[in-house]
């Protein structure tokens, strides 16, 4: 497919606003999925939010006269205290910024990240709330121009990326928006100026599992636009695992996932069933582990699988074949081959589950 310097043709987006179409009439309706997809009703999660926490769950109750809970409740306490002095003095940390008040009295940064989260979910506000911010990890390019909160303005490119913020007060307008699983393909896509052939769009990664501020830019976006977005992610189990932290939450932040998750999220490849489709050679698969058999039986039993029966397909074909792939198998076809076949190809055409 070809592609004029200043962009694609104008018919190139015509499934995709058909697709932003369905969404805005799922929206309307007051679900998060376009109509024919299926819906079912919530259990551990809602179709239209993501993973959510159960009503009755249990506490874990921590007394101060306790000896062996009065270590935890101090530390509670210290967190506390710099939320406080944060909130009155208008200004923010990161939680290695609190780690560091008294690294010997936390002992490692995993006791600081568990309290927090508790204290955020104990007083059900979201963390930026308790003035607490996470470092970025995230990368994003594009079109898209934003405005930080200390008033800086910030235009990123089609050809280069910039950290993902941790807070924006103004933001513009794409088409659709492409999260890439990996920090070696979303680069790859640069060089090969898949954003500027493809504009306007904006793509993202989280280089790997996503963090916080990565989530919440993926949200914000969907929030403001009700653009499609698509995940582009290897074809294994811990790529589909990724997909589903973007699109329905993960259990550890599942009191924020009305802040977190995009259930209008959508798979657009590496499909399983494209390895055949593509007659991509054996050699370039991987054979399944143990413990990736363990993680795709496990995705196989979430509820939410049960709303995505075309999921559930792919997910059974690599269960037959016991095989993954990365994205970079399409290599073989030829070393541009994403970027100038298989994603325009996908997005012109509706080739998204």
């Amino acid at each position: 497919m070809a592609f004029a310097p200043m962009g694609p043709e104008a018919s190139f987006f015509d499934v995709l606003d058909q697709h932003r179409a369905s969404l805005l009439a799922a929206l309307r309706r007051g679900g998060g999925e376009p109509a024919g997809r299926g819906t079912c009703p919530a259990s551990r999660f809602e179709d239209s939010v993501g993973l959510q926490m159960v009503s009755h769950c249990t506490m874990r109750k921590i007394k101060s006269d306790s000896l062996k809970s009065v270590k935890n409740f101090a530390l509670i306490l210290k967190v506390l205290s710099v939320i406080y002095k944060l909130v009155q003095s208008n200004t923010y940390a990161t939680k290695r910024d609190i780690y560091y008040t008294d690294s010997q009295l936390f002992g490692n940064q995993a006791v600081v990240d568990n309290i927090v989260d508790n204290i955020s979910c104990m007083l059900k506000v979201p963390r930026r709330c308790l003035h607490i911010l996470s470092t970025s990890k995230g990368l994003i390019a594009g079109n898209l121009k934003y405005i930080e909160e200390d008033g800086t303005k910030v235009n990123c490119s089609c050809t280069t990326a910039v950290a993902v913020p941790s807070n924006i007060q103004g933001i513009w307008n794409a088409k659709f928006l492409l999260i890439v699983e990996k920090d070696a393909t979303f680069q790859r896509l640069l060089d090969d100026n898949f954003c500027s052939k493809t504009s306007p769009c904006i793509m993202v990664t989280g280089k790997g599992v996503p963090d916080l501020n990565t989530r919440l830019l993926v949200r914000k976006l969907w929030d403001t636009f009700h653009i499609p977005i698509f995940t582009l992610v290897d074809a294994d189990p811990h790529g589909i695992e990724i997909m589903c932290i973007y699109k329905y939450g993960s259990m550890s932040m599942s009191f924020e996932a009305h802040n977190l998750t995009v259930p209008a999220i959508r798979w657009l490849g590496l499909l399983p069933s494209d390895i055949k489709r593509l007659n991509i050679p054996k050699d370039t698969l991987i054979p399944l582990t143990k413990q990736d058999q363990k993680k795709l039986d496990s995705i196989l039993k979430r509820p939410y699988v049960t709303c995505q029966p075309f999921w559930r397909q792919e997910m059974e074909i690599m269960a037959d074949s016991k095989m993954k792939a990365e994205i970079q198998a399409l290599t073989f076809l030829s070393s541009d081959y994403l970027s100038r076949v298989y994603l325009p190809n996908k997005l012109k055409f509706g080739g998204w589950i």
